[in-house]
């Protein structure tokens, strides 16, 4: 097997295999093989006719072209290893000559796994921050449980801060109404500061069926592109107040929310839960420096554009994903940016660059440093997720498949070359 390689632009290989006849002819056989299980050949069972009996009954350039297919594939796995290549996604292959009794040819155009030269990451640092919860941030949680479980009694009164109200309004941009600019019974809580600016302070001293127009800025970085910086004029009609009254923050209270005796065990709680949540967000920051910091210290061979399609796609059904947890359309979410999803995959390039290179640096330093997870960690992870998913016979199966074992296998890995770098890194 004869088998030359071109490097082309953005990261890819050409690789051209050229096969003896000789060589070729395990493949032949094969084929005649296949051909006769499954045309009927007379005096032979189905599959044993002879190559030349074969030949002469469908033609040889028909077996010859039978076998091209899996003498491609098996054949293009031994030039790839032959030649120590690492690629990535499918291969276009283009067949440059088959003709029988003569050396076949083909060509093979595929990306190749970038070469990184890691950055001396033992001379970088990055400087971890303390982690501090102040008893302002436990009252503005505990206020916000107070808030919760507030009741609400419908008063016969103007409104007030602190009120809970319900509206309907229309809003107007240049006399015009705004598309979706509507809205009938909508719920707000003056002073909450849940809307544009100055609209919940118009709604102070309205009471019930009564009605005012007025006019708004609205905020230069708002959603809506049609509206940001625009004045906007709403006509608002009350419909119902409601005074909110909060429950005394007393041990009932701490009770009520679980398995506390008293208010201040329950505070407790609160800056205990703070206290990991900033750590859990200390954490993310530090491993996102520390990559960023490690990327700009290397170098990386191009990167083929397969690899950057690949997890813009990711990123993209991550985002799908993310949005149907909260019960949002992705279709609506696309409608609203006023774009497709095409638009996205573009949008999201740069940081799909980003996430290659980490995903090439993290395994660049497993390899130098022999980092890798063990059977032993990857069946306890495993075993781990059997315990919480295992009922479903579906996920049960995909669970136990060996993709789903080599994808634990990195995770794992990724998970200790982030804390092999944070004991070098981190100050």
């Amino acid at each position: 097997m004869n088998v030359t390689v071109k490097k082309i632009e953005r990261g890819r290989v050409v690789v051209t295999v050229e096969l003896s006849p000789a060589e070729y002819e395990p493949f032949l056989h094969k084929a005649a093989e296949t051909i006769s299980q499954q045309t009927s050949i007379p005096g032979f069972r189905p599959g044993r006719a002879s190559l030349e009996v074969v030949k002469q009954r469908v033609g040889e350039d028909q077996l010859w072209q039978e076998a091209l297919e899996p003498a491609i594939r098996r054949t293009l796995v031994a030039a790839l290893d032959q030649e120590k290549l690492l690629t990535v996604g499918a291969p276009q292959v283009e067949v440059q000559k088959l003709a029988a009794g003569n050396p076949v040819v083909y060509q093979a155009t595929i990306g190749l796994l970038p070469a990184v030269t890691i950055g001396e990451y033992q001379t970088i640092t990055v400087k971890s921050q303390p982690i501090n919860v102040g008893d302002d941030q436990v009252k503005r949680t505990l206020d916000d449980l107070q808030k919760s479980r507030a009741t609400e009694a419908r008063v016969n009164r103007p409104a007030k801060t602190g009120d809970k109200v319900e509206l309907d309004f229309e809003l107007f941009k240049d006399n015009v109404p705004v598309q979706q600019g509507s809205q009938t019974k909508f719920p707000l809580v003056i002073g909450e500061g849940n809307f544009i600016p100055g609209f919940e302070d118009q709604l102070v001293g309205l009471a019930a069926r009564q009605t005012k127009e007025f006019s708004l800025t609205f905020p230069k970085n708002y959603s809506q592109q049609q509206l940001a910086g625009a004045v906007g004029t709403f006509k608002v009609t009350m419909q119902a107040v409601y005074e909110l009254t909060p429950p005394a923050l007393d041990d009932a209270f701490a009770q009520g929310l679980g398995d506390f005796k008293t208010i201040a065990e329950l505070k407790t709680k609160i800056h205990d839960n703070l206290a990991a949540e900033a750590q859990n967000r200390e954490q993310q920051r530090l491993e996102t420096e520390l990559l960023d910091r490690l990327i700009e210290a290397s170098s990386f061979d191009e990167i083929p554009d397969v690899l950057i399609d690949s997890e813009a796609k990711k990123m993209v059904e991550e985002l799908e994903h993310n949005l149907s947890h909260q019960s949002l359309r992705f279709d609506d979410y696309l409608g609203h940016l006023k774009k497709k999803r095409e638009d996205l995959l573009l949008d999201f390039a740069p940081q799909a660059i980003k996430r290659v290179k980490s995903a090439l640096v993290s395994r660049a330093i497993a390899q130098r440093e022999h980092l890798t997870a063990s059977d032993a960690e990857v069946d306890a992870e495993i075993n781990q997720t059997v315990k919480a998913y295992g009922n479903s016979p579906k996920v049960r199966k995909q669970i136990e498949s060996d993709d789903y074992r080599a994808y634990v296998g990195n995770v794992l890995t990724a998970r200790k070359v982030i804390e092999h770098l944070k004991a070098i890194m981190v100050e």
